[in-house]
């Protein structure tokens, strides 16, 4: 079958109008894929439970009996070290986990008032 000339300017129109209207609603249009998707709400997921555990984080260290000593030493760690500091601690360890976590011992020393004395 061949096509009449009259028809291929439409079809080549359409096709190269279904390309950009594709490419201008992923980059710009914010559409995305399946597991584009999934991705971020995991995320948002995993951001949303650090921030619920950073309460039992501040209980656990407002509990601890060596509390001074440990925020002593947080204190005195520099920027970078402070994380790990706080997850030797013991109070970024989630409940039912077997080590700390990273995301919540960061979260956790936003929430210690490291300024005060």
């Amino acid at each position: 079958m061949t096509t009449p000339e009259w028809l291929k300017p439409g079809i080549y129109g359409a096709l190269l109008g279904a390309a950009f209207v594709g490419i201008v609603g992923f980059s710009w249009g914010g559409w995305m894929t399946g597991g584009g998707a999934e991705e971020m709400a995991n995320k948002m997921a995993q951001e949303e439970v650090i921030a619920a555990l950073v309460p039992f984080c501040l209980d656990i260290s407002r509990a601890d009996n060596e509390r001074l000593a440990k925020l002593a030493t947080i204190r005195e760690a520099s920027s970078f070290k402070r994380r790990d500091a706080v997850m030797e601690t013991g109070w970024a360890t989630m409940p039912g986990s077997d080590g700390p976590n990273r995301d919540l011992a960061q979260a956790c020393i936003e929430g210690l008032d490291l300024d005060a004395s």
